[in-house]
């Protein structure tokens, strides 16, 4: 079975952020003050809502229809056990107390059942997290309205033009969301979106968190190489390989030494990000080009021995990329698929339809036709689903199409 594995999103937007280089400004020269706001296990948090009797129990979402609650005659609710599931799905995502049993998002619902059988698995219900999705963002938006979409649940914030002060400001926005939604979410406000995205993480659930430079010895440089976005399961290993395991290891890292592993180019970005700079922008307006969803594995998986678990990531790969779409209203005209092997080798493949999709279906199926296509004999160490070709959706004409066999079903 696979240990886990990492999912990225990627919405690429025009113009692009510039990126780092040797040179970059310091947050402190750049004088911006950027939060990160992240909601707390939020598909999870939107179930409780619905089912408040759930507080405080191990709860998982991923199920099928089949597994949506049942009330009885009597009032109660009859709830799926995640041990009585059998089938190839995976994990959407699960509670805190899920998570302290070992379960986690990404990962397989049978290997989750083994290790959490009494929790309660509950079906996604995508409809109702992207209405939640539009309340937290239109309450932080009547407050801060320089705001960047990340996703269905996080946001960047640029508050470089308030005035109020960092703590009372994270609250005054932590406060709006849980009026608007009734859910908890985790800020961090810092001088960039790097530190902002790596703070709002250190204390959660329903965390605050300020950062400035004098935090980066303290709270950013303890830390793992991995919690920086962008540095994978692979990268993290081949740290490893010369000795370095934490952030502050790695800003004292020898160029010549991450030059020789990594190349020059990956080498500087990974100097840049420990020492703390980041100069992008928080982009609000941009129109995006293309939307993609990806999975890094910890353990390569064979094509033919692990098809059934790359068939079911391969389906929540083109679910999560659809919902993006669908959260910004935007159609594709073009699927493609990116696989990278256990050599490190990467092949692309794409395919323009005759109008634009926006259904997980319809995704799926242009994306396991651009699957045919490509090299199946090695072993694969990531998975992606890029759209591209993007159009807002009043301007397009949707075709339903049928989902069809991949070539490891």
């Amino acid at each position: 079975a696979v240990t886990g594995h990492r999912c990225s999103v990627s919405i690429s937007t025009s113009p692009t952020p510039s990126t780092l280089s040797p040179s970059t400004l310091s947050p402190s020269a750049l004088g911006r003050r950027i939060a990160h706001l992240d909601m707390d296990m939020f598909f999870a948090g939107v179930e409780l809502l619905r089912y408040p009797q759930l507080k405080g129990l191990p709860v998982v979402v991923g199920g099928r229809s089949i597994d949506t609650p049942r009330q009885l005659a009597d009032g109660h609710w009859q709830f799926a056990r995640l041990g009585d599931y059998a089938g190839r799905g995976v994990v959407t995502t699960s509670t805190y107390e899920a998570r302290a049993l070992g379960v986690f998002s990404a990962m397989g619902l049978m290997k989750a059942a083994a290790k959490a059988p009494q929790a309660i698995l509950l079906p996604a219900n995508f409809d109702a997290y992207r209405h939640y999705s539009r309340l937290f963002k239109q309450a932080v938006r009547e407050i801060a309205p320089h705001v960047e979409d990340r996703g269905i649940d996080e946001i960047y914030i640029d508050l470089s033009e308030h005035t109020e002060p960092s703590q009372a400001l994270a609250q005054r926005l932590k406060d709006a969301v849980h009026a608007a939604t009734g859910l908890t979410c985790s800020i961090c406000i810092a001088p960039n979106k790097l530190l902002a995205k790596i703070g709002s993480d250190l204390d959660k659930p329903d965390g605050l968190t300020l950062l400035d430079e004098s935090s980066l010895a303290t709270r950013i440089w303890p830390l793992s190489v991995s919690k920086i976005n962008g540095i994978g399961p692979k990268a993290v290993a081949k740290l490893a390989t010369i000795d370095i395991h934490t952030i502050a290891q790695l800003a004292q890292a020898e160029v010549g030494m991450l030059q020789s592993t990594f190349g020059r180019s990956y080498a500087a970005w990974l100097l840049n990000v420990a020492h703390g700079q980041d100069n992008r922008p928080v982009t609000m307006y941009s129109e995006p080009k293309s939307m993609s969803r990806e999975t890094t594995f910890e353990r390569d998986l064979h094509v033919r021995q692990d098809r059934a678990l790359l068939s079911e990531i391969f389906t929540s790969l083109c679910k999560r990329v659809a919902q993006d779409l669908k959260a910004k209203r935007y159609m594709a005209g073009t699927v493609g698929i990116k696989l990278r092997y256990q050599d490190f080798s990467t092949v692309t493949r794409d395919l323009t339809l005759p109008e634009p999709i926006s259904d997980a279906s319809a995704i799926r199926k242009a994306a396991g036709e651009c699957l045919k296509r490509a090299p199946l004999n090695k072993r694969i160490r990531l998975l992606g689903v890029k759209l591209s070709q993007l159009t807002p959706v009043e301007d397009s004409v949707n075709t339903k199409q049928v989902q069809a066999p991949l070539p490891f079903e």
